[in-house]
């Protein structure tokens, strides 16, 4: 296996392993904690938890279980995937469980990008928007569990995190990949853990997942994968694989 995904929820799960699978990596998205090892052919997994409004320390003991399992199948990078809308309060979970499993990698300038412009979600100087709306305006502000009351995510994450949140902003996406990878590196050495950064367009993510080769750990909605399998497909001149995400059922 190649690409390990620990998702918060079961729908989001099932939306970055359609993302994954239409990128052209032989993709299985597994309901809960996996008991036994991954298929042979599978290159992509996606672990489906349900740890997106759960206290953030079981949220954060999940997601690290769920990050060894997908170490041990050989997994090369990691995706933490939440909601496009950033659901979450200032007590968690995003930034705890990003920042934990940052830790448990080494890493730090790790991208943190919702954005899935296709789906009306986009963001401009760290601000979220649903549509032509910010998120705070969108009526996620009266969410019954994760009430989004304010669009600027450098913000909101940083409520949720011990580190401080960097920020990739959009002329820096449009100068290209590298520009891109220069600049969570810079975030890195300034000691930023997680990193929002921009995306107005399907094309920026591409950008973003061009500078994401190689890169052990990255976050965001499913739309962050767009640009990840044609990095594993490159790097030997693999086909994308056939057929259909499958889906198997784990200890949960």
């Amino acid at each position: 296996m190649d690409l390990g995904v620990i998702a918060d929820d079961f729908t989001g799960a099932s939306d970055i392993a359609n993302t994954i699978a239409k990128g052209g990596l032989s993709t299985v998205q597994f309901l809960g904690l996996p008991s036994k090892p991954a298929p042979a052919s599978c290159q992509a997994g996606i672990v489906a938890l349900k740890s997106r409004s759960i206290p953030a320390a079981e949220a954060i003991a999940q997601s690290l279980q769920a990050l060894d399992w997908l170490k041990a199948q050989g997994c090369r990078q990691f995706v933490f995937k939440y909601c496009s809308t950033f659901d979450s309060t200032p007590a968690g979970n995003i930034g705890q469980v990003g920042e934990a499993l940052a830790a448990r990698l080494g890493v730090k300038g790790v991208v943190a990008c919702p954005a899935f412009p296709t789906t009306g979600r986009t963001i401009y100087q760290g601000h979220l928007f649903v549509g032509d709306k910010l998120l705070n305006e969108s009526g996620m502000e009266n969410h019954p569990l994760n009430p989004m009351t304010d669009a600027n995510l450098r913000r909101w994450l940083a409520l949720q995190t011990k580190s401080p949140v960097g920020l990739v902003a959009w002329p820096t996406i449009r100068q290209g990949s590298a520009a891109v990878r220069r600049a969570l590196d810079e975030a890195a050495g300034r000691g930023e853990t997680l990193v929002i950064v921009d995306a107005v367009s399907d094309d920026d993510l591409l950008v973003i997942g061009e500078a994401l080769a190689g890169v052990p750990l990255l976050t965001g909605g499913s739309g962050i994968a767009l640009g990840l399998p044609r990095n594993f497909l490159r790097e030997g001149g693999r086909s994308p694989a056939p057929g259909p995400t499958g889906v198997c059922r784990g200890t949960r």
